[in-house]
């Protein structure tokens, strides 16, 4: 049985597609058959950040429909041959998407695949419920900023409540949070909030950190998931957070500010 792992988040703008390309990448250069779902009806941005917008026939609302196969909507990755991406629909409404229709397709990838990763949209609709619902695990993707950290704190509390997991009296989701767009420097100015203050609020185990990084942008706008990009900090971060996450012991990276080179010769903080 496969492993269903939701990337959710209360704000948009934080990261979640971004995020769902490089841990289910990273799952599968690793070895892992990985499949990816966009639950995203109606945007459909997965594909674009995989690169594989040009290979859309069929999308997860077709499937749901009984419009096509599993196996014809799927799409293997042009980088990874472990990896398949299951793209959203553009032209459908969100409520095309069924609970009974997500649950038969996540039970049929669960057959062949030991990963999926679903990409969850923002805020509380039909389609970010749904993308959690079935969930084993949680990937919780917040940035260091107060409004970002109080919607993934309600997410949480439909995480705990709202899931087939907690209807069923079963062992709880398992939540990671993962702080993206991170910058020690505007930490210790007082712009954002610090590690330790998000994690003080949210009480959760941290994943990882993700730095602000121009290569984000730069993969993202290339088709490429960016930790494909191992020489970027970003790309690094989300190595670390897919290590972690299999159970290996990574120290976290990119939390504190970088010395340069004169503070590093004269011991300078």
């Amino acid at each position: 049985m496969a492993r269903i792992i939701v990337v959710t988040s209360g704000k948009g703008g934080v990261g979640k597609t971004t995020t769902s390309a490089a841990i289910a990448m990273g799952l599968a250069k690793r070895g892992h058959k990985t499949a990816v779902i966009d639950f995203d009806v109606g945007l459909r941005n997965l594909d674009l950040i995989m690169g594989c917008e040009r290979r859309v026939v069929y999308d997860f609302i077709n499937v749901i429909n009984g419009e096509a196969s599993l196996n014809q909507a799927l799409i293997r990755d042009k980088h990874c041959d472990q990896l398949y991406i299951l793209p959203a629909s553009q032209t459908r409404d969100k409520d095309a998407l069924t609970q009974e229709g997500v649950g038969k397709v996540l039970e049929e990838l669960s057959k062949d695949f030991q990963y999926v990763v679903c990409d969850s949209p923002a805020g509380i609709e039909r389609g970010a419920h749904l993308a959690m619902y079935f969930a084993d695990d949680a990937f919780v993707v917040t940035n260091p900023e107060v409004s970002s950290v109080r919607d993934s704190d309600r997410m949480l509390g439909l995480l705990s409540s709202k899931s087939r997991r907690a209807e069923r009296n079963e062992e709880p989701i398992k939540e990671y949070l993962l702080l993206s767009r991170y910058a020690p420097d505007r930490v210790k100015l007082g712009d954002m909030l610090s590690v330790d203050d998000v994690q003080d609020i949210l009480s959760l185990h941290l994943l990882g950190v993700i730095p602000e990084s121009k290569s984000v942008l730069t993969a993202s706008n290339s088709g490429v998931p960016v930790i494909l990009d191992d020489k970027s900090d970003a790309g690094q971060a989300y190595a670390d957070i897919v290590a972690r996450y299999l159970g290996e012991d990574k120290p976290h990276r990119f939390i504190d500010e970088k010395k340069g080179l004169l503070a590093k010769l004269f011991g300078g903080k």
